[in-house]
């Protein structure tokens, strides 16, 4: 397999653009404005091994509602990189939210909303390369 990438729909195309770009720091690959009707942005989780693709479609566009067993998850390495993150996020208006699944809050992860509801999981530490929680 040469990559990846996980799509989602939005109704709020620019706030989710500015939370994922901006707001979490995500690298853009690629981006365009009415193409057949989508306007979409691609992200690098961080690279272009693994994509985040955000679609915009129809007036008014209709996504699913937001689950909270459907995250997206960032593995970061250490406490630092987390503190980084949720500083960033945070003084960006930001606030942390409670996961409904414990396993989250036991190893440390914090999380936080998109502007579609959906939830973006940070943790301090990288599935696979050490502890984890338990």
């Amino acid at each position: 397999m040469g990559a990846v990438r996980f799509a989602r729909p939005t109704a709020r195309f620019d706030d989710v653009a500015t939370f994922y770009r901006d707001d979490l720091g995500l690298a853009v690959l690629a981006q365009w404005r009415d193409h057949d009707g989508y306007d979409g942005i691609v992200f690098g989780l961080p690279d272009a091994e693994v994509q985040l693709e955000i679609t915009q479609h129809g007036s008014p566009p209709v996504i699913p509602p937001p689950h909270p067993e459907n995250q997206l998850v960032l593995y970061l390495r250490g406490e630092q990189a987390l503190r980084d993150a949720v500083e960033r996020l945070s003084g960006r208006g930001h606030r942390p939210v409670v996961p409904a699944n414990p396993y989250w809050a036991r190893g440390g992860a914090i999380l936080f909303e998109d502007p579609d509801g959906w939830l973006v999981v940070l943790t301090p530490w990288v599935f696979g390369e050490g502890p984890t929680a338990g």
